[in-house]
């Protein structure tokens, strides 16, 4: 149940992208340096459609997180690439070769793979304070860097490393959405009384922020494969540092495991790298809107 959970919120996950590049394509451009064009987003439909598919994917996502660990649960939102090549195709003229075909068949062997010889034993829905706060300051240095370095640069560049830092940060809070179903399960004021929905809040927000600016780029492919990608990996490693969760014995199936989640992982850069010499897509001409501007 829990892997349908996740398969279910990496489908609305990919809808929400589409539709809200669909609506960021509309406009002149989406930037941290112009805030007015974040909001303008508000103003377009189908990037509203978007945000509430989104929201139903987290809904989705805190309900299979409540049922599963996070070392096998988030990795399988990496098929949200999946669902957002024929997605952008239909929805944003996206272009879908070879490589992208290759990379989508990589990243469901790799997966189904990983489902079924990954299977973490013990864990906790919490962690000590003190593990929480290297864990956010190391994940706060790193997505520092890479706003630096990808302020500026092609579309692809820029898709890609904003990208890369709201996976990070959707990482980050799935690990904070565990402790924070727990606490729900005991009451709202007990939930409320404790940090960890608020971090949950701020990097939600963040990260949500950071993925409309990579998709106002135009390039959803790449936009998409770096949050796939970036999500897991923070999500097993917390998983591992600070939940304490291990994949199943014996050692072999560990290898097997890992060694598939890899693979995937491989399949979803395939899928980022194969866009990066493509031009930006255009909205649909015959689009109403798009011939009144």
């Amino acid at each position: 149940m829990a892997a349908v959970l996740a398969l279910t919120a990496a489908f609305l996950f990919a809808v929400a992208a589409t539709l809200q590049q669909k609506g960021a394509l509309k406009l002149d451009g989406v930037s941290l340096a112009h805030p007015i064009s974040l909001v303008r987003l508000a103003g377009q439909r189908m990037w509203l459609f978007g945000t509430a598919a989104l929201l139903v994917g987290y809904a989705f996502q805190a309900a299979a997180l409540d049922r599963g660990r996070l070392a096998i649960i988030q990795p399988l939102l990496v098929t949200t690439i999946v669902f957002a090549l024929p997605l952008g195709w239909w929805l944003t003229n996206q272009k879908v070769g070879r490589r992208e075909v290759i990379g989508a068949a990589v990243i469901l062997l790799g997966l189904g793979a990983f489902t079924i010889y990954g299977d973490p034993a013990g864990g906790n829905d919490n962690a000590p304070n003190d593990q929480w706060a290297i864990a956010i300051v190391v994940l706060a240095a790193i997505c520092a860097g890479l706003l630096v370095y990808g302020r500026n640069g092609a579309p692809t560049k820029v898709a890609a490393v904003y990208g890369a830092v709201a996976g990070i940060l959707f990482g980050l809070s799935a690990a904070l959405t565990k402790p924070t179903v727990e606490f729900l399960h005991q009451g709202v004021g007990e939930m409320l009384s404790h940090w960890q929905c608020y971090a949950l809040a701020v990097a939600g927000v963040l990260g949500f922020v950071l993925q409309q600016v990579s998709l106002g780029t135009g390039r959803l492919a790449p936009s998409v494969a770096t949050v796939s990608v970036a999500n897991p990996v923070v999500s097993v490693l917390l998983g591992i540092a600070i939940f304490d969760e291990r994949l199943s014995r014996p050692t072999w199936h560990v290898v097997v495991a890992v060694s598939s989640l890899v693979v995937a992982l491989v399949g979803a850069v395939v899928i980022s790298l194969a866009t990066g010499d493509r031009p930006e897509p255009q909205p649909d001409p015959g689009d109403p809107s798009t011939a009144l501007a």
